[in-house]
C-alpha cells in the first residue's frame, strides 16, 4: 500500500502564497462588483440620457418632433449665438451663479466655522438642526415663505415703511435681486455643510501654534484657518454654482418669469413651443458652462492644494 505523500516546508510555503493570491484576487473582484450597480445607474440616468441631448440638439429643428432622426446640422447652435437674447441669457445666467456663489460663501463661512468649533454637544446638535430644518421643507413652500416676506406688502416693506425709511415699497420680487434672495436661501445649507466638515478637519494645533508664535486671531485665522479651508471654499462654491445656473423653479417663482437665465429659455422652448430640438441646444450649452466651472475648479483646487495646474 502507497504511503501518503508528504508536503516539505516549500510546498507549505508555496500552497500557502497561492491561498493568499487567490483571496486577495476575490477581494478585487468583489470590489468591483461594488462599483457595478453605481456604473450602471451613472450610464443609464446621465451617460445616455446626456448623449441623446448631445445628439438631438444637432437635429434640424421641427415643432413637436421629439424622435432622433439621421440628419445633422449646426442650425440650433447658429441660432443661438446669432441671437442677442440668448446670449444675454447665458452670461445673466453665469453672472446670477457667480453672485450667489459669492454672498452665500459671505453668509455661510462664519456660521461653519462657529458650527465646527462649539464644542457643547447640545449647541452644536442644535445649530445643525437650524441649518438642517430648512433642507426638510420642500422647495415651493420655502419660496411662497420668502414671497410672504418679500412681497410689496410683506414684512421687510412692512417695517420699512414704518420706520419712515421708506415711502413706496420697495421691489424685492419678481426681478433680478428676488431671485438672488431666493437662490441663497436654497443654496446657503448646501454651503454650511460643505465648509463645516472641511473647517472640523482643521487640526486646532495649528491656529495655536500661530498663536503661540505672536499672530493676532485675526491673522491666525486669515494665515492659517482660512488657506486650510479652501478645499472647502472652492467644493462649496461648485456645488452652489451648479445649483445656481440649473436652477428653474427660483426664476420661475420668485423672478416670475422676467429674469431671463437658461433653464427659463429651456422650459419655453420644450413646454410651451414644442421645439424640442432647439430646447436640447440650450441645455447642451448650460450643461457645457457647467463643465466649465468644474475644470476652473479642479485648475483652482490643484493650485490651492499645491498641485500642478
Amino acid at each position: 500500500m502507497a504511503r501518503p505523500k508528504c508536503f516539505d516546508a516549500g510546498d507549505k510555503g508555496l500552497m500557502n502564497t497561492i491561498a493568499v493570491r487567490s483571496n486577495s484576487l476575490s477581494q478585487h473582484q468583489f470590489k468591483w462588483l461594488l462599483v457595478v450597480p453605481l456604473v450602471a445607474f451613472f450610464m443609464l440616468f446621465f451617460v445616455i440620457p446626456v448623449g441623446l441631448l448631445f445628439a438631438t440638439s444637432f437635429n434640424p429643428a421641427k415643432v413637436g418632433q421629439v424622435a432622433l432622426i439621421s440628419d445633422l446640422t449646426f442650425d440650433n447652435y447658429i441660432r443661438f449665438f446669432s441671437r442677442s437674447n440668448y446670449l444675454m441669457a447665458a452670461g445673466r445666467s453665469i453672472f446670477l451663479a457667480g453672485i450667489v456663489s459669492v454672498i452665500t460663501l459671505i453668509v455661510a463661512y462664519p456660521m461653519a466655522y462657529v458650527i465646527a468649533k462649539t464644542e457643547n454637544p447640545a449647541r452644536n446638535t442644535f445649530l445643525l438642526i437650524l441649518v438642517l430644518a430648512s433642507m426638510q421643507l420642500d422647495m415651493v413652500i420655502r419660496l411662497y415663505g420668502m414671497m410672504v416676506i418679500l412681497g410689496d406688502n410683506g414684512l421687510i416693506n412692512q417695517i420699512l415703511q414704518a420706520m419712515g425709511l421708506t415711502d413706496d415699497p420697495v421691489a424685492l420680487m419678481y426681478n433680478f435681486r428676488g431671485v438672488v434672495f431666493g437662490l441663497v436661501q436654497f443654496a446657503l445649507p448646501f454651503m454650511i455643510l460643505t465648509l463645516l466638515g472641511v473647517i472640523k478637519g482643521i487640526p486646532p494645533s495649528l491656529e495655536e501654534a500661530a498663536r503661540s508664535l505672536g499672530a493676532s486671531r485675526i491673522k491666525a485665522f486669515t494665515r492659517v484657518t482660512l488657506p486650510a479651508s479652501m478645499p472647502g471654499i472652492l467644493s462649496g462654491s461648485l456645488l452652489v454654482f451648479a445649483l445656481s445656473i440649473s436652477s428653474y423653479i427660483v426664476p420661475a417663482l420668485m423672478g416670475g418669469f422676467r429674469v431671463g437665465v437658461l433653464p427659463i429659455h429651456i422650459y419655453q422652448q420644450v413646454a410651451q413651443s414644442a421645439r424640442f430640438q432647439f430646447g436640447a441646444t440650450i441645455a447642451v450649452i448650460l450643461f457645457l458652462i457647467s463643465a466649465t466651472a468644474v475644470v476652473v475648479y479642479l485648475k483652482l483646487g490643484n493650485r490651492s492644494s499645491g498641485g500642478l495646474a
